[in-house]
């Protein structure tokens, strides 16, 4: 279905360019929001990456498919911004040995609870595991489709989800403590 709109838009049909905001609309948020954790700021960063994917889909080679394309697209508008900002992001770094998140306890929360426990945990992560978590365990991606979408190599989307693993449960457990669900 995406070669089909590709090709109208390169065509010259403009409007056919709405197909891609409309399917690829709310992960691109999701990978932008994962990266600079403002709202306003993955908002603006996600219509930049719409305007660069439109600007650039003639030279789209498709080595990889458009989803991949786009969403490296956002990730990099992210990282770009996050950069000019120069926000202080401060990797979470836990005790390893301490308390493990109690997965009985998680389960145990309504769906929407647990939705929000785990979106305010990806919220104090750092922005890499961030976006690798939600990527591979949220959006289903694969390992590959990871390191297409973020430039990571493979041995390193690995230990960044290893990493990112260990500290979604150490912040899950420290919110479990901190809030009543």
């Amino acid at each position: 279905m995406d070669e089909l709109h590709i090709r109208k838009v390169c065509d010259g049909d403009k409007e056919a360019f709405r197909y891609f905001i409309k399917t690829y609309k709310d992960m691109a948020f999701s990978v932008a929001i994962c990266v600079i954790k403002d709202e306003f700021a993955a908002q603006e960063i996600v219509q930049d990456a719409f305007v660069k994917a439109f600007q650039n889909l003639g030279s789209f080679s498709k080595k990889s498919s458009f989803k991949t394309w786009f969403y490296r697209i956002v990730t990099n508008e992210a990282l770009m911004r996050l950069k000019k900002s120069k926000k202080e992001i401060i990797d979470f770094v836990g005790d390893h040995d301490g308390d493990v998140v109690d997965e009985a306890r998680i389960l145990s929360l309504k769906e929407d609870e647990q939705a929000f426990l785990i979106n305010e945990a990806l919220q104090k992560l750092p922005p890499k595991e961030s976006l690798a978590l939600r990527l591979f365990y949220l959006e289903e991606e694969s390992i590959k489709e990871v390191c297409g979408i973020t430039g990571w190599s493979e041995a390193n989307t690995k230990i960044i989800l290893h990493r990112a693993r260990k500290n979604m449960f150490l912040v899950l457990t420290q919110l479990l403590k901190t809030h009543s669900l």
